[in-house]
């Protein structure tokens, strides 16, 4: 079990999207300031997190949605309530 999830930082409102085996455990990690590419950010907010069957299927996910870097798209997804690409 794997997931692919979307944080948005209550202090700049931008998203941050990450792929993980142990949801709980990251989004512990990115608030408590322990990852070095988010910790200006933090705190989050969790906005949307769904489950994939493999992490290698949930990081794939992942970096099509990096590629997008369009809040636009980013947001029409948070509304949609569901990330609905294939690896």
């Amino acid at each position: 079990m794997a997931f692919v999830y979307i944080l948005k930082s209550l202090t700049f409102g931008k998203y941050y999207i990450g792929s993980t085996n142990n949801f709980k455990r990251r989004f512990i990690q990115h608030n408590a300031g322990r990852e070095k590419s988010t910790k200006w950010l933090k705190p989050f907010k969790l906005i949307l997190v769904q489950e994939y069957r493999t992490l290698s299927e949930a990081r794939i996910i992942e970096n099509k949605l990096k590629m997008f870097k369009s809040r636009k798209i980013i947001e029409k997804i948070i509304k949609e309530g569901v990330i609905k690409m294939t690896a």
